[in-house]
């Protein structure tokens, strides 16, 4: 099937027109939150605009709709309602108590389903975190629309909607469902990272306080707090500045400010932030870099030196970047040097490797290698310099995007979930916070071995070695990020062994012929928007299989949203990674006019679908990056 040169998709214009009604299925979960305790129905919500918003919580693309979604949300008050549907990837994320902290942790205003079963995903057949589906006010699925960049269409759209059921009556909002949950009455509130000072004073980023924080050597009483007043946005990884940039910039701590897309630094002598990188917009587009304060970030999530250059997690684009200082605050450079922004685990040269949001770094004892928590892929990663200079990757524990657990043992079966932090120990092994195990693990590069350090704790998200001075106790200080503390743990001569059970993702495979499959993504532009095709389609289409081996022929990258797969037979599974962008521009979509300063708006999504070949399944995989329904 050709691609629809007015309406950019695989399925085009008069087909999407065509559709028969969808009546929206009902929400079923097992409870819900942020309502009271009162359970909701679609009923409860008919006469108002629904968007559902199937998230889970690791997900870094997900916490990027949840900011989109905040604009839209109010400015429609009294017609819109949205609803989260929690749909868990990890084992940790179907845990009641863990969604209730994490819909607090991430500012959650609205009602949210929690699905740990997926009844409700599987309902309206959902691919990928996130989505959104909209009903209309008589509870019919208007759209769907996977991934990030929605914001303004969404907008548009529930406009649409509201002006078509207020003039048909059936526009009657009732009240807003949403139910706020107590006020919080902890000093810190999910700490982040942390980081140890000379003087065995630590500072930590106060994440969902908006700070970081300097604590005295007890863990709690505060020497000061920076940011605030939206200085800083959900800061992450703090890092000390070396000497040479301290004294040629005039900054003391390096901090990560994950919302506000930039990295920062921090004068001690007088409190003051100062921007080092980024521009305050989320990245939209693959890019290589530029001018520091000229290039948008996307949710830079930790720091660490290597060499002279700063590396920085980019969780929101699955890549490495550095940060090489100038000689003054304007002009210093980043640029990617990690990580093609795909999503999933493939090492050798850097600039052709795969990172699922990398979350935590740490830098070795020696200088030559920065240890990586790559959380998606439950990994623990490095990056080093080769004989010629050159950055390459390496997998030490981890197999890919859908395998995780708590086992020890040899690192090549060892398994960890949804790791985001990493510290190097004085006996050159490596203590991985496992985040959703609640543990923490260490990782022996002498021996290959894997083993646990400590376990039963809340959500750990960092930790730093901690030398006693007095006893010579050699300690690590744990970030719990859930119990909104920082807490001592011994480091044993014997670390404890577990043997838990594998896990893979609940996401049900998707059915699929061996042979010629046709892949086709729905793209409609929002009103008042068209596909600019003046230089050329600015659709594009990247597709890749683990293993390698599923796909015959259909790999690669190439433009247009429709492509013809072939499937090798006798490989039973495996997982197709299928990345989209389009990018719409302002303008009438009848006359096809796009006025020369228009502006454009990038839509993506990167989809992990897990399939199972089966000879019976139909030869059609559609999937929607912005679908309309009927009659809108």
């Amino acid at each position: 099937m050709s691609t629809d040169t007015d309406t950019g998709t695989g399925t085009d214009a008069a087909t999407l027109r065509s559709r028969v009604r969808v009546r929206a299925p009902e929400l079923v979960g097992r409870g819900w939150l942020n309502t009271g305790g009162r359970s909701l129905s679609l009923a409860d919500l008919r006469g108002r605009v629904v968007v559902l918003d199937f998230w889970t919580f690791c997900c870094v693309n997900c916490l990027h709709v949840l900011d989109e979604l905040r604009p839209v949300e109010a400015q429609f008050p009294d017609a819109l309602t949205i609803v989260g549907v929690h749909s868990p990837k990890f084992e940790h994320e179907a845990d009641a108590d863990a969604l209730a902290a994490a819909v607090e942790r991430y500012a959650v205003h609205h009602p949210v389903l929690d699905d740990p079963e997926l009844v409700t995903w599987k309902a309206y057949a959902a691919r990928a975190w996130p989505t959104l589906v909209v009903l209309d006010p008589e509870g019919y699925v208007v759209a769907s629309m996977s991934g990030e960049g929605h914001g303004p269409g969404l907008a548009a759209l529930v406009t649409e909607i509201v002006e078509e059921h207020r003039a048909k009556g059936t526009l009657q909002p009732g009240d807003d469902p949403y139910v706020p949950p107590p006020a919080p009455d902890t000093a810190l509130r999910f700490p982040g990272k942390a980081l140890a000072l000379p003087d065995a004073s630590f500072v930590v980023s106060d994440t969902a306080n908006h700070e970081v924080v300097h604590l005295e050597e007890d863990l709690v009483t505060e020497r000061a707090r920076w940011g605030g007043d939206g200085v800083l946005n959900e800061p992450q990884g703090v890092l000390l500045a070396t000497p040479d940039v301290a004294r040629r910039l005039g900054v003391d701590l390096l901090v990560a400010d994950s919302v506000n897309h930039q990295v920062k630094g921090i004068r001690l002598s007088d409190g003051s932030v100062h921007v080092l990188a980024g521009t305050g917009s989320q990245l939209r587009e693959r890019t290589g870099g530029g001018p520091a304060l000229e290039q948008a970030l996307s949710t830079p999530w930790d720091l660490a030196w290597l060499g002279d250059r700063l590396i920085v997690a980019m969780a929101g684009t699955h890549q490495l970047w550095a940060w090489t200082p100038g000689e003054t605050l304007e002009d210093g450079v980043v640029e990617v040097v990690a990580g093609t922004s795909n999503e999933g685990l493939v090492d050798g040269p850097a600039p052709e490797s795969w990172f699922a949001q990398p979350s935590g770094l740490a830098t070795s004892a020696a200088g030559d290698r920065v240890w990586v928590a790559d959380s998606e892929t439950s990994a623990l990663r490095s990056v080093t310099t080769d004989a010629d200079g050159h950055l390459v990757v390496e997998t030490h524990v981890g197999t890919g995007l859908f395998d995780f657990g708590h086992r020890d043992g040899d690192a090549g079966e060892a398994l960890l979930q949804h790791p985001l932090g990493v510290t190097e120990l004085p006996d050159g092994s490596v203590a991985v916070s496992d985040t959703y195990n609640g543990a923490v693990r260490r990782y022996d590069p002498a021996t290959g071995q894997v083993s646990t350090l400590a376990q039963g704790l809340a959500e750990p998200s960092d930790a730093v070695v901690e030398h006693d001075g007095r006893s010579g106790e050699v300690r690590l200080v744990v970030v719990e990020s859930a119990a909104h503390r920082l807490t001592r743990i011994a480091l044993p001569e014997a670390a404890q062994r577990v043997d838990g059970p594998a896990h893979r993702t609940q996401r049900p495979p998707t059915p699929l012929p061996a042979g010629e499959v046709a892949l086709e993504v729905t793209f409609v532009p929002p009103k008042g928007q068209k596909l600019d095709h003046r230089w050329g389609d600015p659709t594009r289409l990247d597709v890749s299989a683990t293993p390698d081996a599923l796909l015959v022929s259909g790999a690669g990258r190439a433009e247009g949203l429709t492509r013809t797969l072939v499937l090798r037979e006798g490989i039973g599974s495996g997982t197709l990674h299928i990345s989209v962008q389009a990018a719409a521009c302002d303008g009438d979509p009848e006359t096809g006019e796009v006025p020369e300063h228009a502006a454009c708006h990038l839509f993506q999504q990167d989809w992990g679908i897990p399939v199972t070949l089966d000879p019976s399944a139909g030869a059609t995989l559609s999937l929607d990056l912005r679908g309309v329904r009927a009659g809108d």
